[in-house]
């Protein structure tokens, strides 16, 4: 039953009633992150996040499993058992669906310690690291299916833009992975190169990691704001149109700092009084593109905001537990403040 909300989702369709009842087909998520390599996802401590976010009118949640990259294009990963997956994998997606959640698992290759700063950046010129790369990331994506076989929604990839040229072999990828999993399929893009992707047709929906720039000022005001999406929903509605698949925002996510509308993805902190103005600032972005996109959900079926952590999550400033973020996440998502 839950599995057939991300299907309902690309085809328009509603879903099945759940208990407790849930509308899968617009996306309300939240990912939750780890503060580990993602062991917080086993934890007793994630169904209680979850039942807080039920509460802010969250739908969807995610997850983000990682590989790490080394510099000769190989992947490293810890084994998974697809008979006997564990707890970290299996746990969050039994939780989400006790609750009438969907999940979504997006997996992230790690670049900590490789010679790229950002996973866009991942590219080669050797062959031989390219067939390795290609090689190994099939090898660990289809045992990642495997092992989390009940999940709603898969990304085929998140922010490899760099490699998004290689369009056979990520067409190969797509078909091993229909053939190990039931779960809808996605590829996150990046804001600035969604329109580089030439395979959208062999996934179920257009996903965009949404850090659209929105302004060049520390202090723009909400119509500023909302004025700035505008153009990005044009283009985005295009290529909806273009390409006959729905579009989902697989991160939207705000920093708590004064660049939050020119550079959402930068990581930056601000101290002392600047603070108080930053948490506005991030608050106000995240309306904003809350309120933009609510009337789009034709074509737009929704967001997965970032991010969320199970229990303390010290100097993160993307974090949305604060009062502040909460409130406004309900007044989009539940109807009010936080219940």
């Amino acid at each position: 039953m839950i599995a057939l909300h991300l299907l309902a989702l690309c085809a328009g369709l509603t879903p099945p009633p759940a208990d407790p009842p849930r509308d899968g087909t617009l996306v309300r998520g939240m990912t939750i992150s780890c503060q580990t390599w993602g062991q917080e996802w086993g934890t007793d401590g994630f169904g209680r996040e979850l039942d807080e976010l039920v509460r802010l009118g969250v739908n969807w949640v995610a997850i983000h499993p990682y590989a790490r990259i080394h510099a000769d294009g190989a992947l490293t990963w810890r084994a998974l058992d697809p008979d006997a997956p564990p707890d970290w994998i299996a746990r969050p997606i039994r939780a989400a669906h006790a609750r009438g959640l969907s999940i979504l698992i997006v997996p992230h290759v790690a670049q900590w310690g490789s010679p790229w700063r950002h996973r866009g950046e991942i590219r080669f010129d050797e062959e031989a690291r390219l067939e390795r790369f290609f090689g190994d990331y099939r090898r660990w994506i289809v045992e990642l299916a495997g092992a989390a076989r009940g999940a709603d929604a898969l990304a085929v990839a998140s922010e490899l833009d760099g490699l998004a040229r290689h369009e056979d072999r990520w067409r190969g990828v797509i078909r091993d992975l229909r053939a190990a999993t039931d779960a809808r399929l996605t590829w996150a893009a990046s804001w600035d190169s969604y329109r580089e992707v030439r395979f959208w047709d062999a996934v179920d929906a257009v996903g965009v990691q949404a850090y659209f720039p929105l302004s060049e000022r520390a202090d723009p005001d909400a119509g500023e704001l909302a004025a700035a999406w505008r153009p990005v929903l044009a283009d985005l509605r295009e290529l909806h149109a273009r390409t006959g698949k729905p579009v989902v925002f697989t991160e939207l996510g705000y920093n708590r700092s004064l660049a939050a509308a020119r550079e959402p993805w930068a990581f930056a902190t601000e101290r002392g009084a600047a603070a108080a103005r930053a948490e506005a600032l991030q608050v106000r972005c995240l309306e904003a593109a809350l309120s933009s996109i609510a009337p789009e959900s034709g074509w737009l079926r929704g967001a997965i905001l970032w991010k969320w952590f199970v229990g303390p999550a010290p100097g993160e400033n993307f974090l949305l537990q604060a009062p502040a973020t909460r409130a406004a996440i309900a007044r989009s998502w539940a109807g009010g403040g936080p219940r």
